[in-house]
């Protein structure tokens, strides 16, 4: 299925005889003459690709730096019913083991992995810029995507979100840039104890350990290379990775559980404040970039 809206298209695939959407932004200069990188998007628990194509921004980051971004729904547990950010959520099988996803073990990485070779085969991308990142369960998804799809992205940006696999050799080196608020009250930056709007009171692991975890798989060892402060953020990066990947965290002082520098989702009272030190998407581009033509 294919429908055209704007400057957006809405498609699906099927797999495992389920119907997955997708929505992908094509830039304005793109020809067909020369292969562009890929972002994937995934959003929040909750959310829907189309939330995160309106507060994100990439689509404006894509037309200025043409690459082709595409943002793919999750699944909820009643298909039949449409999504519902607290009745019916639509949510990443992260690895966790929560919601519908965990119960089911519905196949997401499967779903990912089909979507990045059906969109090679539909337009001309150049695949060793394929990227991944997201939101809160999004991220977490990214996480296990860079695990589990090593063979296929160059990348992973997870925003706000746990790294819930254990530690394991990753088949090919995928750079890390990740990003967490101070005041993050959902998925807070060392862990803790936290009310979510669906399970109850549940224990979220540090996101502080997920990167230092991802330091180590990478064989860069645990220790930063080198600690930037500036205009209350945190760059913290770590080098000497294997085949020269990166890891590059940044902690955001203010910021609660938002997209940094996107349009809020979600309501200050759950999610704590918004920040507009950094924007997100337009930091992780930059990164995607730096991180590729270090290793290629």
């Amino acid at each position: 299925m294919q429908i055209n809206r704007g400057g957006n298209q809405y498609q699906s695939i099927t797999i495992d005889g389920v119907e997955r959407h997708y929505i992908i932004h094509i830039p304005p200069s793109y020809d067909k003459s020369a292969a562009v990188p890929l972002v994937i998007m995934l959003h929040g628990a909750g959310h829907t690709a189309l939330g995160a194509l309106d507060s994100t921004g990439w689509t404006k980051v894509a037309d200025e730096e043409s690459f082709l971004v595409v943002f793919p729904d999750a699944t909820r547990a009643d298909p039949l019913l449409p999504p519902s950010f607290l009745r019916n959520p639509q949510v990443w099988n992260d690895g966790s083991g929560r919601a519908h996803t965990g119960s089911h073990n519905i196949d997401d990485t499967g779903f990912i992995r089909k979507l990045i070779d059906t969109l090679e085969s539909k337009y001309v991308i150049e695949s060793s810029k394929i990227f991944i990142t997201g939101f809160s369960n999004g991220a977490s998804m990214s996480y296990r995507l860079g695990v589990e799809l090593s063979d296929k992205i160059a990348a992973i940006a997870p925003v706000s979100g746990h790294l819930w696999l254990k530690p394991q050799p990753l088949l090919h080196p995928i750079s890390l840039i990740a990003i967490a608020g101070v005041d993050d009250p959902i998925n807070p930056l060392y862990g803790g104890e936290v009310e979510t709007p669906w399970w109850g009171k549940e224990y979220k692991p540090s996101i502080s350990d997920a990167v230092t975890r991802w330091a180590e798989m990478l064989t860069c060892g645990c220790e930063p290379s080198s600690i930037y402060v500036h205009n209350g953020i945190r760059k913290i990066s770590y080098d000497g990775c294997k085949d020269n990947a990166r890891v590059l965290f940044y902690i955001v002082d203010g910021l609660g559980h938002h997209w940094p520098g996107g349009k809020p989702s979600l309501n200050e009272r759950i999610a704590g404040k918004q920040s507009n030190k950094v924007n997100a998407t337009e930091l992780i581009w930059q990164c995607f970039v730096e991180v590729v033509g270090n290793r290629f």
